[in-house]
């Protein structure tokens, strides 16, 4: 019977963030050799209980947080804010870089009129 591997709540957190961040699940799940299921189930497990339900192996869940309840539900609703930030960046970084190929198309696209012999953009009007 294969054993089972343990992994630290560093490491747990660390892929998390980084699919938090908009990395493709299978190729972080190849990278770190772990499977694709076990990574959606870390990451739903710190979006229940941030990085304190990310517990080491062995670990007793009372151990895992630290501080008090309200430290530990402000820490919670903090790093929440942070993974909804992260996210909305990403989405801004997609945007910009579909906008700008999108310039760089038109531009290319575009026919220069202004050497000599080119024709106006636009008929004269005629008053």
């Amino acid at each position: 019977m294969p054993q089972r591997r343990k992994f630290s709540r560093e490491m747990k957190l660390a892929a998390v963030e980084r699919l938090l961040a908009g990395e493709k699940v299978a190729a972080l799940a190849k990278e770190l050799g772990v499977g694709t299921k076990m990574l959606y189930h870390w990451r739903a497990k710190y979006l229940s209980g941030g990085a304190a339900a990310l517990r080491s192996p062995g670990q007793h869940p009372r151990t895992a947080a630290v501080g008090p309840p309200r430290e530990r539900a402000a820490l919670a609703q903090a790093q929440a804010r942070i993974v909804e930030l992260e996210r909305k960046v990403g989405r801004q970084e997609l945007e910009l870089d579909f906008f700008r190929k999108a310039l760089r198309q038109v531009r290319e696209k575009r026919q220069p009129s202004d050497g000599p012999g080119a024709s106006s953009s636009t008929r004269q009007s005629r008053r």
